[in-house]
């Protein structure tokens, strides 16, 4: 079922769990996501970046992220993420986007407030939600957002002031923040230093879910930690875009292979990357939860939830042939 961030992101900062973002710039990729989010009962975001269009064009990639998600048993989010031109956010919404985020953080502060405030007024009125950063989220040196940039980032010079926060979230409406707390995108050249009493300042101070960009890398323990103080929206990518070219070269073992004897191999291999994400997360189970609340929210009595609960676990029982 195809949700917007408020969907999933309001009950996991309720609750205190997370709620993954995982880019699909590939059939393959989102596949393996898919398939890894109705394995575990587990709400999901999937999505692309600006920075990925070469490898895989909006418009392209909503002619399957779309129809996979309202098609799926579990609720998803349809993600436009760093969105870095008002054009590309405005065409995402026109192809149904469920969600972006227009990521105006290296503008002047007031420049992003009201850049990011005319956003959300045209996504709320497409029923779609958006997510602002405040501070700025660098980039290592051999992450996709990177491409092409000279010199080292330092995180601490970028870190989100949680009393600026108040009034960014107040003045935009945005419906999710994306925190600089000592993250980056890309893969760790050394193990990463999150301020935890800034996320848990930030989570005290502003009403809406807070996000973190850069989690491929982070250690169980950071994520852990994290989440406990407020994140509950964690973005990844490397993580599972590495898992896939790691079963590619495993599996491709002499020139006699072709392409379809490698993607089963990305698939499964992105699949388990994802579980390991969402059972870290603790989003596992949670989806569930999201269909009888939402039939609660629409009066629905409790013997039809009863039996549309039944009826969702008897599909993911035949799905996976436990029952014919």
């Amino acid at each position: 079922m195809l949700v917007n961030l408020n969907e999933v992101l309001i009950p996991a900062k309720k609750n205190h769990y997370a709620v993954g973002l995982f880019n699909a710039v590939n059939l393959e990729l989102a596949r393996g996501i898919l398939a890894a989010a109705e394995s575990t009962g587990s709400p999901v975001i999937m999505g692309t970046a600006e920075v990925l269009f070469p490898y895989g064009p909006l418009e392209e990639v909503s002619y399957y992220l779309l129809p996979m998600a309202k098609k799926s048993h579990v609720p998803v989010v349809i993600h436009l993420d760093h969105g870095l031109r008002k054009e590309t956010c405005l065409k995402a919404l026109e192809l149904g986007f469920s969600s972006i985020m227009y990521d105006c953080s290296t503008d002047p502060y007031e420049e992003n407030v009201k850049k990011v405030k005319e956003m959300a007024d045209i996504a709320h009125s497409y029923g779609a939600t958006i997510e602002g950063e405040l501070g700025h989220v660098g980039d290592n040196p051999d992450s996709a957002e990177a491409a092409g940039k000279e010199g080292a980032f330092d995180p601490a010079k970028y870190y989100t002031d949680p009393k600026v926060a108040k009034d960014y979230v107040d003045k935009t409406g945005v419906d999710a923040l994306a925190i600089a707390v000592g993250n980056a995108h890309g893969a760790y050249k050394f193990p990463p230093k999150l301020d935890f009493e800034r996320i848990r300042t930030i989570a005290q101070t502003v009403d809406v879910p807070l996000v973190l960009h850069g989690g491929s890398g982070l250690s169980d323990n950071d994520f852990r930690q994290a989440i406990k103080e407020g994140i509950a929206k964690v973005n990844i990518f490397t993580d599972i875009n590495v898992a896939a070219v790691k079963a590619e070269f495993e599996r491709f073992s002499s020139m006699d292979k072709g392409l379809i004897d490698l993607i089963p191999a990305a698939v499964e291999a992105v699949k388990q990357e994802a579980v390991k994400k969402m059972e870290l997360f603790s989003s596992t189970g949670k989806a569930g939860s999201y269909v009888a609340g939402m039939l609660r929210e629409k009066n629905v009595d409790s013997e039809t939830i009863v039996k549309a609960v039944a009826s969702e676990v008897i599909k993911e029982l035949k799905a996976h042939g436990v029952i014919k």
